[in-house]
């Protein structure tokens, strides 16, 4: 009787695990960690030192055989890499497979993982990746439309036949990757789409979009509305509290008319055709999955940037309408990387549904690698990828190889430290030259170091430079990063002043410390600061104490 009660446990628990294909801990996936999330593979936290090949590298084999020795050199764990829908099925239900492999094959070759951007119905904004038998046949598949009626070289996302031909090459891809790969998890995420968007119009006007624009607002969304009405972004909520807060109705109705109501719109469609597409990938392989965005100019209004994609005034739409989508991410070109990496970053403990954890799948590589020490200490990053990395020169010595040589040695202690309130990112420029963390017992002033007179001048004035500080614990600490002259005082209220009582640069080896110069003299200004030259990238440890 035991024997048949325990087989009938065993059955329910395997019944259970296929209808939840999702709940998988034994392929990549998020997992908690205080107010962090962190992405998990074969079982350990992994942290992203990642770069972003070119649009059109990725689809030829000789030219990638370059690429990986020189990637390599500068440190990256992980490749981010396009995956063509043209290239996949060039013809309806025949699939080829080869470069998808020969990309898992060399990856594993060169111990680097892999996050796919699957280039399907959409690449910032256009259609421009889909089979050729899809464009040649616009009765079949429909295309969005302008105001005028003009045709546009986008995919209209109000066609089911759009929608699934799409599924399902992405459903065959991931079911591919799970047979290929998913004892080795060289593939670790998988973008949907890339930056999705509307433009020039704001809102798609063929005949299916326009029907549904004057058709109710979906319940789903109504009742995610009402369900987060205290935490909505600032601009949802007012457009419909402007409108009584209306739960009946049309978009207009419910939001009033606008261009900003007409994004709204466009939105919950872009991601419920994507949830559909993310949904029947997940069902082959439950990757974790993300959407990016191409972010705003300022000034711009919608329609005249590719609108309706996941931008932080509209990830509760995203939200409300593409649960299958794991996180949204920003592509961050602008200068002010700071605050698109707060508006992205929701921390776990709010809402489930609500919490976006900070990936950065592309980011300008001329920005400085200094963003990257910022991103991971104080938003929790998942990872970080610099596009078009292979065009950098000297990768061996470039600012990529030097950064993340860096962080690669910082890895364990990031990991360690993630959603614990105990690590602090420094970004400083010309706009921010000084900075004031606060981390337990004591203040932490950190200064540009072109604001010391002694320093050299190695760039022009005021570039970006920063880094990270790691409490180990109430009196130690880990310093990272270029460019930053930090003095200290006490945070007690007791009349003490801090004291340096050790300070040493160094190198982590194997993840332990080895100690290099002592820097109690010149380097330390005899005692008075900390001084990260900007000339390079370099890790200080310094112990604090207290004293009257």
């Amino acid at each position: 009787m035991k024997s048949f009660i325990l087989m009938l446990v065993l059955l329910s628990v395997c019944l259970i695990a296929q209808n939840n294909p999702e709940k998988n801990d034994n392929i990549p996936h998020l997992k908690r960690q205080g107010s962090a999330f962190q992405l998990i593979v074969k079982g350990k936290p992994f942290l992203i030192l990642g770069g972003e090949t070119g649009n059109s590298s990725a689809s030829d084999l000789k030219y990638m055989t370059k690429v990986w020795p020189n990637v390599v050199k500068m440190h990256l764990n992980t490749l981010v890499v396009p995956i063509y829908w043209e290239l996949l099925e060039p013809k309806e239900g025949v699939f080829d497979y080869t470069l998808v492999d020969s990309i898992i094959t060399s990856a594993r070759q060169y111990n680097m993982k892999l996050v796919f951007l699957w280039f399907g119905t959409w690449k910032n904004s256009m259609s421009c990746y889909v089979p050729l038998w899809i464009k040649t046949d616009p009765q079949r598949f429909p295309r969005a439309r302008q105001k005028d009626g003009k045709a546009e070289e986008i995919l209209t996302a109000f066609n089911s036949t759009n929608r699934n031909a799409d599924a399902l090459a992405f459903a065959a891809l991931m079911k591919h990757i799970k047979a290929f790969d998913e004892k080795e998890q060289t593939v670790v995420l998988v973008q949907v789409e890339n930056e999705i968007g509307m433009i020039p119009d704001a809102r798609d006007y063929c005949e299916n979009a326009y029907d549904s624009f004057k058709a109710p607002v979906p319940d789903e969304l109504v009742r995610y509305l009402t369900a987060n009405k205290k935490s909505l972004h600032k601009q949802i909520y007012k457009l419909w509290e402007e409108n009584g807060f209306k739960t009946l109705g049309n978009w207009e109705e419910i939001f009033g008319k606008s261009l900003e109501t007409d994004e709204i719109f466009m939105a919950w469609n872009y991601a419920k055709y994507t949830n559909y597409v993310a949904e029947a990938g997940k069902t082959e392989y439950p990757l974790p999955m993300y959407v990016n965005a191409a972010l705003i100019r300022p000034g711009y209004k919608p329609g005249q940037y590719p609108s309706a994609g996941p931008l932080p005034h509209l990830i509760d739409i995203w939200k409300a309408a593409a649960p299958k989508i794991d996180f949204l991410s920003p592509d961050i070109y602008f200068k002010n990387f700071a605050e698109w990496c707060e508006k992205y970053d929701i921390p776990a403990g709010q809402s489930a549904q609500n919490s976006n954890p900070l990936f950065i799948p592309e980011v300008g590589n001329d920005q400085s690698a200094a963003n990257a020490f910022y991103a991971f200490a104080k938003h929790n990053a998942m990872g970080y990828s610099p596009f078009s990395i292979e065009s950098l020169l000297n990768p061996e010595n470039n600012q990529i190889s030097k950064a993340y040589d860096v962080l690669s040695q910082l890895t364990p202690l990031i990991i360690t430290n993630q959603g614990k309130s105990t690590m602090q990112g420094i970004l400083l420029d010309s706009v921010n030259q000084k900075s004031r963390i606060i981390m337990g017992d004591y203040i932490f002033n950190v200064s540009h170091e072109y604001s010391w007179k002694y320093a050299p001048r190695s760039e022009g004035d005021n570039p970006r430079f920063g880094g990270m500080i790691i409490m180990v614990s109430p009196d130690e600490f880990y310093v990272a990063g270029r460019g930053v002259i930090v003095e200290f005082e006490t945070n007690t209220n007791d009349n003490s002043f801090a004291g340096i009582g050790l300070m040493e640069g160094g190198n982590f080896v194997d993840g332990k410390w080895v100690p290099g110069l002592r820097m109690n003299g010149d380097q330390s200004h005899q005692g008075r600061h900390m001084d990260l030259p900007g000339n390079t990238y370099s890790i200080q440890k310094v112990k604090l104490y207290k004293y009257k």
